[in-house]
């Protein structure tokens, strides 16, 4: 037993760390080129580079799958998280860098040093906090990955964890596998807080100015779409070729893929509206009070963000066999999973959202007559209503595509998209498994284009 966990937490160590140095490094390129260099379609390569985060990453791997059936492994594990988790670092280092000072980097340059050497001298100690971010994120994601190991067939901790409950229902031994990966978990989250410390900020003053990329324009737009073309483009053009094959159209069952709707749907929903709740008075005790205590209430809030979803799934499935059998294989327990889980999520936007509400509003309020709650309610909820449904939005994307917690906590009957669509893949049924696949990509698209419409109306008031 010892050397099976001992060989399940080295494949997941090198796994993780393969997957967070790549993405680190193609990210921070990425951003780089996104940043200073002047391409046509700006805008438009920037968002095509985050599109993988609309994909679930066994939903790419199962694409990836159809064109190539004996895809698996180590490196093929490596290469399409890769492909998925890259926009983490992407994102957060492009914006940092058009925030960067450039005066240090034209100093440097005047010294002597070249490009890479003056940007590593002077413009990474900036953007450095964003990148290290960026790769907690990537790192986390590749921890507690469950669907993507589990179809590549790659045996990481995750896969022991679902293998081990599973299969032949050993609780001690899938206790032991989930306790690592905790550590392993909480060890990054502490690394990254540590590096994030040790950081000095550096102000900015003027931004490096875009350059023309001359005749390698199209070694630079390569970059940029390598990670939406594997982790996005290869999968989606797989999906489609399978769905319209007449065979898959004929074999759809109508009937249950309606109901694996509606349950994704409404677990989605109760898990938005749930973790909107609770993360309310947490999210208003940090915007608008400082001090220890308020601190530590936030961060047991955002405890769910370092925790892997097969873990929670796991310990929940302890605690209601032990305390209350009742509820054991109910929504109710999927749901409160869905929450401990998605709820950091939450509470980042509705703390923005009610930190931008004047506080005089609400003085004012009382001065009127309103009680403190009135006063909060009709003013300062109000005014924070975008912040608010973003993160009920963020949530409910993120439960339907949730899969490990909602395979080891789902009623008996039931099924969401996402575990009919593990089901047949796993036995390697990728036909009956396309229509699952396409209706997960279209529910999980109807609060994304909320989301960025909330987001553009925000900005626009």
């Amino acid at each position: 037993m010892r050397q099976r966990v001992l060989q399940l937490t080295i494949n997941t160590v090198l796994l993780a760390s393969a997957v967070t140095l790549s993405c680190l490094v193609l990210g921070t390129v990425c951003a780089w080129v996104l940043t200073r260099i002047r391409l046509p379609l700006q805008r438009t390569l920037l968002l095509v580079s985050a599109l993988p985060l609309a994909v679930p990453s066994y939903l790419a791997a199962y694409g990836w799958l159809v064109w190539f059936p004996h895809l698996n492994g180590f490196w093929a594990s490596w290469f399409v998280m890769t492909a998925v988790c890259t926009p983490y670092v992407t994102l957060p280092v492009a914006a940092a860098l058009r925030g960067a000072s450039a005066d240090l980097e034209s100093v440097a340059r005047t010294l002597g040093r070249g490009p890479f050497r003056a940007f590593a001298a002077a413009t990474w100690p900036q953007i450095r906090p964003a990148a290290i971010a960026g790769a907690l994120l990537v790192c986390l994601y590749s921890l507690s990955d469950f669907g993507l190991v589990a179809m590549l067939r790659f045996q990481t901790l995750t896969w022991g964890i679902n293998a081990a409950y599973g299969a032949s229902f050993d609780r001690n031994q899938a206790a032991l596998l989930a306790l690592v990966l905790v550590v392993l978990a909480l060890v990054v989250v502490a690394g990254e807080r540590r590096s994030r410390r040790q950081v000095s900020s550096v102000p900015g003053r003027s931004t490096m100015p875009m350059r023309s990329p001359g005749r390698t324009w199209p070694v630079y737009v390569a970059l940029l779409l390598a990670a939406p073309l594997a982790g996005v483009a290869v999968p989606v053009v797989g999906l489609l070729s399978r769905l319209l094959e007449a065979e898959t159209l004929r074999a759809i069952d109508v009937s249950r893929l309606v109901e694996a709707i509606g349950a994704t749907l409404g677990l989605a929903l109760a898990a938005a509206v749930i973790a909107v709740l609770v993360a309310l008075p947490i999210a208003a005790l940090a915007a608008r009070y400082r001090g220890r205590l308020v601190a530590a209430i936030e961060a047991v809030g955002f405890l769910g963000h370092a925790l892997p979803g097969i873990v929670v799934g796991l310990s929940l499935v302890f605690f209601a066999l032990a305390a209350v059998p009742m509820f054991y294989q109910t929504s109710l327990v999927l749901v409160f999973a869905y929450v401990v889980l998605f709820m950091p999520r939450a509470i980042g936007s509705v703390r923005s959202g009610i930190a931008a509400v004047p506080t005089s509003l609400g003085d004012v309020s009382r001065m009127l007559g309103l009680s403190p709650f009135q006063a909060w309610w009709r003013v300062t909820a109000r005014l924070a209503l975008p912040g608010i449904a973003i993160g009920a939005l963020l949530v409910a994307i993120s439960a339907m595509k949730e899969l490990p917690a909602t395979l080891l906590l789902r009623p008996t009957g039931i099924s969401t998209l996402a575990t009919e669509l593990w089901s047949r893949t796993a036995l390697f049924e990728f036909g009956a498994a396309a229509p699952y696949a396409a209706a997960l990509v279209l529910v999980a698209m109807v609060p994304a284009v909320l989301l960025s419409g909330i987001r553009g109306t925000a900005r626009e008031n």
